[in-house]
């Protein structure tokens, strides 16, 4: 009903930039929050970024000042904007998205993740 395609993800040198890319579509009537969360082999998944239909936004608390998450409202698109790298920044992305669908049904829905790695 809803799919979410994540892009951007690669290897990077310690300061480096990459951006991350997230697509939601299908039977979406309204998109309430689209997020990037990221999990380490080994750790549990954490929160990196949210930002909710009203513009408000959270970040995690080892990325602030770092990574930026924006939206391209238009093409229900989500970006992530990683600046100043660092290795310990090394994971799988995912993107998570909460939408009303057109059945009137609520839900998250979650990407199939992109590899980050960063190189020290």
């Amino acid at each position: 009903q809803v799919q979410v395609v994540e892009s951007g993800g690669g290897l990077v040198q310690s300061g480096g930039s990459l951006r991350l890319s997230c697509a939601a579509s299908g039977s979406i009537f309204s998109l309430n929050a689209m997020g990037w969360y990221r999990q380490a082999p080994g750790k549990q998944r954490e929160l990196v970024a949210l930002l909710g239909s009203s513009g408000s936004t959270i970040y995690g608390n080892s990325v602030k000042g770092r990574f930026t998450i924006s939206r391209d409202g238009a093409k229900d698109t989500v970006y992530l904007q990683m600046n100043n790298l660092r290795p310990e920044d090394t994971a799988t992305y995912y993107c998570n998205v909460v939408v009303v669908v057109v059945s009137g049904r609520s839900g998250d829905y979650w990407g199939q993740g992109t590899q980050v790695t960063v190189a020290s």
